[in-house]
């Protein structure tokens, strides 16, 4: 008994042990500031009016900026150390930063981006890859992922990303943190590196909403209006059917908020992808130039795949010249779309051009100037570091279909946090008609507070739920554990022992019943 008693004792040693040592090797491998920041630096705002004048909106408030905004007397980075290298120190201040600075924020650093800030995952093989707080265990998302990183770490109140395919909505998704992309063409992009020029729109996280709100004023610059409530809530079916994750878990969530603050003769459902295909017919006139395309393809896989080609065309429009004559090292994943072979005639240019403008038109119809489209902002929880899942023809498939319908149609979007499942950030995304921010970021302010009570109600009432099974199952796997014991089965003991404490991992007469099989085994 007294042996047993010992053996006992030291496989708890070893277990703690090895606790312990992977706790410290996870503290070394996380950077005081995350690794967001590539550059701290300080640009003040000017001193306050003297009253009776009021204070700058944007008094008290600090904010990071992507390392595509040009700040005088820095070498804007663009996420790789060959760009760095061979570019001058900016002679201007991006007039966007300017802005935010003259209304009283204070600059206080540049952040990483993904490399030539064209990804969506946020991996950064040069500058190391942002940890994501609220999953540390996964990538932050990208291509503005130090900038994410910084909000959702509390180093800053705010911060400024770049938007072409999903730059601030993706990592904002995977970081728990506000998004928001306004309309395409309302924010300045003088001062900043274009990936690609029709798509990009200066992007802002924040947690806050009420922040939100305030520096989104001051970045649009836009007037006085009397604040309206949303006369529709729209609800996607379609893009709900791509999530991974429960579709109950967000549309509860919005469902239950909507009804408190409008009522719910106000939510109403869509199907976007025959509306789009009804509403945009230079899709297929599109594809029916490019390849032949089987009409089966959905609109909206239609539209990423558009959305892809207009990124890349720009992009080698761009940096062509420079990527051939520094020869750069790049990721794989973004040197393969980058030197793909992809000649675009004039006719199709113009068709995309046609396809921008009926989007923009078919979302404005869908919406008018009262309603919100509901979509969440991704498809996929944050991948794990490292997984290949994030290359996917599923995965880059249902992402970028969400994503593509505000790059293309210019319309404002917001993405907001909406808790975990499964310890994995959750976000629901709203978007608005083109010009609509100011109605979008209004809403979003009303409704923010009780989208994250809701949120909180559901996740526990499906958690207590599901605690309630785990156990009664972890009970039936002791006993039949208990059962295998009896009849000398130890390795058949021992898995159901296991089983158990995978099912309810706190119970200590589950680990003491697996150390006894483990010990008769030794025997």
């Amino acid at each position: 008994m007294a042996s047993h008693a010992a053996n006992l004792w030291v496989l708890l040693g070893l277990g703690l042990a090895g606790i312990l040592l992977m706790t410290k090797r996870l503290k070394k491998t996380i950077k005081a500031d995350f690794g967001a920041f590539i550059q701290k630096l300080e640009l003040l705002p000017p001193p306050q009016p003297a009253p009776p004048k009021a204070p700058h909106p944007l008094t008290n408030l600090n904010f990071a900026v992507s390392d595509v905004f040009d700040i005088e007397g820095f070498v804007t980075g663009f996420g790789h150390p060959d760009w760095l290298r061979t570019h001058e120190a900016s002679s201007r201040t991006s007039p966007v930063v300017l802005a935010l600075v003259e209304g009283g924020a204070s600059c206080v650093g540049k952040t990483v981006v993904d490399e030539l800030a064209y990804s969506i995952h946020g991996e950064n093989k040069h500058y190391s890859t942002p940890t994501n707080p609220s999953a540390p265990a996964r990538i932050p998302g990208g291509s503005s992922s130090g900038a994410a990183v910084a909000v959702a770490a509390n180093f800053v109140d705010f911060s400024l990303g770049i938007d072409t395919l999903g730059g601030v909505r993706v990592p904002a998704a995977f970081c728990g943190v506000i998004g928001f992309r306004p309309s395409y063409g309302v924010v300045s992009h003088t001062g900043i590196i274009p990936v690609s020029s029709s798509l990009d729109t200066v992007g802002l996280f924040a947690k806050d909403p009420n922040i939100l709100r305030r520096v989104g004023l001051v970045l649009l610059q836009l007037p006085f209006s009397v604040q309206r409530n949303p006369r529709q809530i729209l609800l996607a079916d379609d893009c709900f059917q791509l999530l991974k994750i429960p579709m109950d878990r967000v549309l509860q969530v919005v469902a239950n908020s909507t009804e408190k603050h409008f009522g719910r003769q106000v939510l109403k459902h869509e199907n976007l992808e025959k509306y789009f295909s009804s509403k945009v017919p230079s899709l297929k006139e599109f594809y029916s130039q490019k390849i032949n395309v089987d009409s089966k393809i959905s609109s909206i896989r239609l539209l990423t795949n558009v959305a892809q080609f207009l990124q890349r065309y720009e992009f080698k429009c761009m940096h062509e010249e420079w990527i051939n004559s520094e020869k750069p090292v790049l990721d794989s994943a973004v040197s393969a779309q980058i030197n793909e072979t992809l000649d675009m005639t004039d006719k199709e240019i113009e068709i995309c051009k046609s396809i921008r403008t009926e989007m923009r038109l078919a979302v404005n119809s869908l919406l008018k100037d009262d309603g919100i489209l509901v979509i969440p902002t991704t498809a996929y929880p944050p991948p794990k570091l490292g997984s290949k899942e994030i290359f996917s023809e599923d995965y880059q498939n249902c992402m970028f279909s969400l994503l593509s319908i505000a790059s293309i149609s210019g319309c404002c979007q917001v993405t907001l946090p909406l808790g975990y499942h499964d310890k994995c950030p959750v976000s629901v995304s709203f978007i608005a008609r083109h010009g609509g921010d100011r109605f979008l970021l209004d809403t979003v302010q009303t409704m923010y507070s009780s989208l994250q009570e809701h949120a909180d109600t559901v996740a526990k009432s499906k958690l207590s739920h599901n605690a309630v099974n785990q156990e009664h199952s972890a009970e039936v796997a002791k006993e039949k554990g208990n059962q295998a014991y009896k009849d000398k089965q130890w390795q058949k003991a021992i898995g159901f022992y296991t089983e158990a404490i995978k099912l309810s991992g706190n119970n200590a007469t589950y680990y003491s019943n697996r150390a006894a099989a483990y010990l008769e085994l030794g025997r």
